[in-house]
């Protein structure tokens, strides 16, 4: 895809609705009884992946692209799948699903793209095997012909569930996925399951189990939940993703003459650093009409052409605006001074290695980006230009340099714009949309 320069951006947009949110709805409904009534669901790669998996073990699941209903079979109403549950590129799918399959009766294998084979799973494979569950993995290489185990801890891998007892887990990460998969296997659990995190990550899960009736409590950095609840199916409103919204937040902000307005957007605290890195970094936008929607904080953004400067992102701020780094970077890039991000070593294993992805694009493109082993330094204030980019089909990179682009001389090209259809399939037009 061939990206240029532009002139200014007007008007107003919805992002697509949260993705984090949209993938516990159809969890969370799955094993609650009765009927869960999803509006504003992601209509993304990954979210269909996890509808998928919970259609190969027995729930029925209208999608009809706006609303989504799930007909819930109950805590315990999951039929074991005959087949390899394909998560995709999604590793949120992965990790928490497998929290659920850790409390059933029956053994599961999961399986997904080649990013998903790359990725970390011991992280969750730790405190379910402590909890009761075994895993294990199988050679990528030969896999489903032969079915070699390895120790890589990655997928293609097993999971049997059992019977389960509760434990305290002081989780090394503060990740939200390895906190979730841990609460969910806690509701199939003898006595109370608690995890303890270094810095909070997003409670989405804490929210929304509380929401459809599961008894949570939370205290810091410490989230219980208690076992066996009756869940009951819910009708759920996804707010707007704040990590889709970030781009046009930084469109919004680096090109000159534009003002963007952003409808309906989650500003969960444990989601919104990325307000804070554009307030930081003397960024024009307002908070309007902020209400609750479905228990999450939702507001309108207005967004306002800015100059900005560097800052310094690290610590508890981190987990806050994780999937944001690629896109605040760039508005680092083209900030005046310096930007440091540090603590954020989770950036190497997500799609890709961000790290090298972020710092490697944005050099190509005349900045001066430096990658460290827990994040990167920029430094500001040079003139870039149109590169070929190389998103190693990440869908966050894509689309932070896209946004580059359009505000660097000459012609930018990306070697794989289609990954964007994995958190939102519409970015482009609606990129277009608002070009004057």
């Amino acid at each position: 895809m061939q990206i240029t320069d532009k002139y200014s951006f007007h008007g107003e947009l919805s992002v697509p609705g949260d993705k984090s949110i949209s993938h516990r709805s159809i969890m969370f409904g799955a094993i609650s009884e009765g009927l869960t009534v999803v509006s504003n669901f992601l209509q993304g790669a990954d979210c269909l992946s996890t509808i998928s998996c919970f259609q190969k073990m027995g729930i029925n699941i209208e999608n009809n692209g706006k609303a989504v209903r799930i007909h819930g079979n109950g805590l315990h109403g999951l039929s074991a799948p005959t087949a390899v549950l394909d998560v995709g590129n999604s590793g949120t799918t992965t990790r928490l699903i497998s929290g659920i399959l850790a409390g059933q009766l029956f053994e599961s294998v999961l399986d997904g793209d080649e990013s998903i084979r790359k990725r970390p799973m011991k992280r969750i494979f730790t405190p379910l095997t402590q909890m009761g569950a075994e895993f294990e993995s199988w050679n990528p290489a030969s896999f489903p012909h032969s079915m070699q185990k390895t120790d890589l801890g990655c997928a293609p891998f097993s999971v049997r569930g059992g019977h389960l007892h509760g434990i305290h887990y002081q989780s090394p990460v503060a990740s939200a996925q390895v906190k979730s998969a841990v609460l969910l296997a806690g509701l199939y659990a003898e006595g109370t399951t608690s995890v303890t995190e270094p810095v909070l990550s997003r409670n989405h899960t804490e929210l929304m189990l509380s929401g459809f009736g599961a008894t949570v409590h939370t205290a810091g950095t410490t989230a219980s939940i208690e076992p066996e609840p009756k869940l009951q199916g819910q009708n759920i409103h996804v707010p707007g993703d704040i990590s889709s919204a970030a781009y046009f937040i930084a469109l919004g902000l680096l090109t000159p003459h534009s003002e963007i307005l952003i409808k309906n957007v989650g500003i969960n605290p444990t989601r919104s650093g990325i307000l804070k890195a554009a307030w930081d970094m003397g960024g024009n936008l307002s908070l309007l009409d902020e209400r609750t929607v479905s228990g999450e904080p939702v507001a309108d953004i207005l967004v306002r052409s800015s100059s900005l400067h560097g800052t310094v992102i690290g610590g508890e701020m981190i987990p806050t605006l994780i999937d944001e780094i690629p896109i605040i970077a760039v508005m680092a890039a083209f900030a005046e001074g310096p930007t440091v991000i540090r603590d954020a070593q989770e950036l190497k294993v997500k799609e890709s290695d961000r790290i090298a992805a972020i710092t490697e694009n944005l050099n190509a493109m005349g900045a001066l980006a430096t990658p460290a082993d827990d994040g990167m330094s920029i430094e500001g204030g040079k003139t870039l230009h149109g590169a070929q980019i190389k998103t190693q089909k990440d869908h966050r990179i894509a689309m932070a340099f896209t946004v580059a682009g359009l505000n660097a001389s000459g012609e930018t090209v990306l070697d794989d714009e289609s990954c964007v259809s994995i958190s939102y399939p519409t970015f482009y037009k609606d990129i277009l949309a608002l070009a004057d």
